[in-house]
């Protein structure tokens, strides 16, 4: 047994040893996007994104390298799972019948259409799934996550890359924009409460825009958005699966996306009761800053001049798929369908 511990303790350390240059450099990066975005009131994603961008040249360095690619693949997934503390069963049930109806068929509507629009559009069909589930669900956490179970292809971190970076600074002129559009519309606080949470694509900007026109309407918002949120395992689990059918006739263990049965369960203990608020608020703040890990060794492996490439399109592509998503949810609320 003492052979074994010490076994298991010296591979720790060796791997600790391998990994430690590169998390010092993505743990520095968050910190520091942390500190701007304290300070600043800007996304802390958006920050870690750029810092890490610039800090490109590291991505070559034999060093840093496993430590930056621990973080975007490992710390990713751990992050994602542990999203499942920011939502419980009771917050769900409380929406409501037709608006546990509404958003599930709204986030594969608004999926259905994202991808439509990218195929009219001239884009493959890995890109436009990508654009398809950041933009319906829950932006950087969704892209992040689906990313994480697709194929690789030549550009995949590129695009990844780019598409938080659009679906963050949609979500902040959305912040902004939506609320003062939805109170001229003379939409009522609880039904701008479901149009911000359906629409917006980040938590932090949907609370943001919720809670700057009242509490009511930031309740609401912000339950509607974690509604989505709960939706992201099913989706990631789906796609797994539909992708891998073509080469076996069940998912392997390795390609099955166990963070998202992760967040589940984590969503069940969540709900339970049988553990403390003040642990469930620590939890998910820790998954905020996994996923913040995550997006500064994405963007350490990501050059600016490689993700200018994309171009305009892929930009204006977004936005369609963003006006996709408002244009379905005012007209659900409109309707009086919710």
């Amino acid at each position: 047994m003492a052979a074994f511990m010490n076994s298991l303790f010296l591979n720790l350390q060796n791997r600790l040893t391998v990994l430690s240059p590169g998390l010092i450099v993505v743990g520095t990066i968050a910190a520091a996007a942390g500190f701007l975005s304290l300070h600043y009131k800007a996304p802390v994603m958006l920050f870690a994104l750029l810092i890490g961008i610039a800090f490109n040249f590291l991505s070559s360095d034999e060093r840093c390298a496993p430590g930056i690619e621990f973080s975007s693949k490992k710390i990713l997934r751990f992050g994602v799972a542990l999203l499942g503390f920011r939502v419980t069963i009771e917050q769900i049930s409380g929406l409501g019948t037709n608006t546990l109806l509404f958003v599930p068929i709204l986030v594969i509507l608004s999926i259905a259409i994202s991808i439509l629009i990218a195929k009219l559009m001239g884009r493959r069909y890995l890109f436009s799934l990508l654009t398809a589930c950041a933009v319906s669900i829950c932006g950087a956490a969704a892209a992040l996550a689906v990313a994480s179970v697709l194929p690789n292809w030549k550009e995949r971190h590129r695009d990844t890359l780019f598409i938080v970076v659009c679906v963050t600074a949609l979500s902040t002129i959305a912040m902004i924009a939506y609320p003062i559009l939805f109170s001229v519309a003379e939409f009522s606080d609880a039904e701008i409460g479901i149009l911000i949470g359906s629409t917006i694509h980040d938590v932090a900007q949907v609370v943001g825009a919720g809670y700057a026109v009242s509490n009511e309407t930031g309740d609401i918002a912000t339950f509607i958005k974690l509604l989505r949120i709960s939706i992201l395992p099913i989706i990631v689990i789906l796609i797994a699966i539909m992708l891998n059918k073509g080469e076996s006739r069940s998912i392997s263990s390795k390609a099955f996306p166990w963070f998202a049965l992760a967040f589940a369960v984590c969503l069940v203990i969540n709900s339970s009761g049988f553990i403390p608020l003040l642990l469930s608020e620590f939890l998910a703040n820790v998954s905020q800053w996994s996923l913040v890990f995550a997006i500064a060794g994405l963007g350490v492996t990501t050059s600016l001049k490689s993700m200018m490439e994309l171009g305009g399109r892929s930009i204006i592509l977004l936005v369609l798929q963003t006006l996709a998503l408002l244009t379905i949810a005012i007209f659900a609320v409109s309707t009086e369908l919710i």
